[in-house]
């Protein structure tokens, strides 16, 4: 038997000596019997074994939940109704190793917010040496590009804000499982923010898209969304608890789908893009047409863009492409993002003709279609829809030395 367990159970003692004592004596045979049953003295032995053993197994667990909870990390915001900016800004903060089972505490009271390892959007301070960040005080107005001048937005950041360019590239790297060094994640954090972070920015500071009223309302952006689940003004119940959890799953919902669509859609359209730009030269020597090799991509945004960042001496004016029924397509490229006038649209006698009238017009067989504006047409063929392309080319040329 363990030694320690004769040690500290008196009643095993007390069975092992009496056994000793009878064997060395044996005149007292006849008062205790060899038969004795010995469960009389074992029982309290085996329970005392029992709770031993449970007591002993128990303390390890109950040494690593106090040891967890002491360890856990703590995001504090504040209590009472809830934004956007805020939850966010808790949601991004649980994507880092450091915050993944973190409390949040949300809480007004400055001695709680002192235990918090990050608060955010509550105690009137930026600090992110201690992990501060909130944008309430009087003195802040810090924006992108204040805090990082490569960086071109001027929007007042909020607590999401702050949050997201403190640790945007770690929160990326680690949902999407890239090296923090991946070239990707600088595309991808430009993205993220101009497209999705901006806007919580400006709701939660107040700041308008446009100057002076609006043409129509806008109440389904995730800000409003959010906003919603809050208690209504006239519910008994006016805990925000519960609200702030959804809020919560909403917010991470978008934000993760978000970004896995940025990774997994739009920057391969932007390599595409990038390598039918920097092949151009084969498909045309003007350098002004340029090729994809698949159909259905999303191309404007990109094209635009890395135009200024390849520095592009000649603006490119025509895209072709297959459609899905792999005829042919020449699209011009428009002037800007969000405007449909085009920098050189295809010819005017063509426009509206279709067909084999529109192959006698133009002189080019196989052609399908050119669209009243002129901002596209098709053919049956890769090489007429590009001599579509240069015939409006050479034609812009010849009137631009006529002076017209």
């Amino acid at each position: 038997l363990p030694s320690r367990l004769v040690f500290f159970c008196p009643t095993l003692r007390m069975f092992l000596t009496f056994r000793l004592w009878r064997v060395c004596n044996p005149a007292v045979l006849c008062f205790f019997p060899r038969k004795i049953p010995t469960a009389v003295f074992l029982a309290p032995v085996r329970n005392h074994f029992k709770a031993t053993t449970s007591l002993m197994s128990e303390q390890p667990q109950c040494k690593r939940q106090c040891k967890e909870n002491v360890m856990k990390a703590r995001i504090g915001t504040h209590s009472g109704t809830f934004h956007c900016d805020e939850v966010l800004a808790c949601v991004l903060l649980r994507q880092l190793p450091k915050y993944k089972d973190a409390e949040t505490v949300r809480t007004r009271d400055p001695k709680l917010l002192a235990t918090c390892d990050v608060v955010v959007d509550v105690g009137g301070e930026y600090d992110p040496k201690h992990h501060r960040y909130d944008h309430h005080q009087r003195s802040f107005n810090e924006c992108m590009n204040s805090l990082k001048p490569e960086k071109r937005w001027v929007t007042k950041l909020s607590s999401a804000g702050l949050v997201y360019l403190h640790f945007g590239h770690r929160i990326l790297a680690n949902i999407l499982g890239l090296n923090e060094d991946d070239p990707q994640l600088t595309i991808l954090y430009d993205k993220v923010y101009e497209n999705f972070i901006e806007e919580i920015d400006a709701i939660d500071n107040g700041i308008s898209q446009w100057d002076g009223e609006p043409r129509y309302a806008v109440s389904t952006n995730l800000s409003a969304r959010v906003a919603r689940l809050n208690p209504r003004w006239n519910d008994e119940n006016q805990d925000t608890e519960a609200g702030f959890k959804k809020a919560m799953e909403l917010v991470w919902t978008e934000f993760s789908e978000r970004v896995d669509f940025y990774y997994k859609s739009w920057i391969p359209a932007r390599e595409l893009v990038e390598a039918a730009i920097k092949e151009r030269s084969k498909v045309d020597p003007s350098n002004e047409i340029v090729l994809f090799p698949l159909g259905g991509c999303p191309w404007k945004e990109h094209l635009l863009k890395l135009e200024e960042e390849l520095h592009l001496e000649k603006p490119i004016k025509f895209v072709l492409f297959t459609d899905q029924s792999g005829q042919w397509r020449v699209q011009c490229v428009p002037a800007g993002l969000n405007t449909f006038q085009n920098r050189l649209p295809l010819l005017e006698q063509w426009r509206g003709v279709r067909d084999e009238e529109l192959s006698k017009v133009s002189g080019i067989p196989g052609c399908i279609f050119v669209h009243a504006s002129g901002f596209i047409g098709g053919n049956q063929t890769k090489e007429g829809a590009l001599e579509m392309a240069r015939r409006t080319l050479q034609a812009a040329s010849q009137s631009a030395s006529n002076g017209s």
